[in-house]
């Protein structure tokens, strides 16, 4: 996770759990959900990728993009020209959103169909997302999100430039209706089902990132940096 300060005027909750809202539990399987601030944290910060819901000419709409944390705020970025961005920006009060994030830990294949699951660790946000103005937070928010991707890249590249910055478009939305659910172990099988003769058990699921491919152009000589070093094995720690 990047280290970089967070925005002027952003102060960090200090409480364990986030509160239990209406919205924040979950319809079904309410004992795998987890309201701790640090596990939480943890599950966001272990990803890059979320989907942000909201509604657009009253029809949902859900976007995959990137994210990126600092503190009790995540960002997410894209085109001033995007329908969502520019709905942000019109909006006083902000766009009402669900943002979420989930990885995929394993398969759990049950001996009956209904039983079948997987293992997960997914967060779950609702708020308001806003347009994030002010160019200091904007920047910050931005080398957040690279970091997130890979952590340490923000500060090996170059930033963007004025024409750039004002080409993209920032919303925070604060983490203050939270949940987290996980799902951890091998299948619930009903006991009259134990003794029937089909395989039972868990397949892991884990991201693989292979060897890097040097971009064509790249001029010989420029050493890999030490953050891209065994970066698959890093990432997964």
């Amino acid at each position: 996770m990047t280290t970089t300060p967070q925005p002027a005027g952003h102060q960090a909750a200090t409480a364990a759990a986030y509160p239990r809202t209406d919205r924040a539990v979950p319809a079904r399987a309410r004992e795998r959900a987890t309201y701790d601030r640090e596990t939480v944290h943890a599950i966001l910060d272990a990803g890059y990728v979320c989907h942000l819901g909201f509604v657009r000419d009253g029809a949902p709409v859900v976007l995959p993009t990137l994210y990126g944390r600092i503190g009790e705020r995540l960002y997410v970025h894209g085109s001033t020209g995007s329908r969502p961005l520019r709905a942000a920006g019109r909006a006083d009060d902000g766009m009402p959103v669900c943002l979420t994030v989930t990885h995929v830990d394993g398969l759990v294949l049950a001996r009956s169909g209904f039983h079948h699951s997987i293992n997960y660790r997914s967060v779950v946000v609702h708020g308001t997302a806003r347009t994030v103005t002010d160019e200091r937070e904007r920047r910050t928010a931005l080398d957040a999100i690279v970091d997130q991707v890979v952590p340490g890249r923000a500060a090996d590249c170059r930033p963007a430039d004025a024409k750039e910055l004002a080409a993209t478009a920032v919303l925070g939305l604060d983490l203050a209706e939270v949940s987290a659910k996980v799902r951890a172990g091998g299948p619930n099988d009903e006991p009259e089902d134990l003794p029937l003769p089909y395989w039972s058990g868990v397949v892991p699921v884990a991201p693989v990132y292979g060897a890097l491919e040097p971009a064509e152009d790249l001029k010989p000589g420029v050493p890999v940096p030490d953050y891209l070093a065994d970066f698959g094995r890093k990432r997964r720690a």
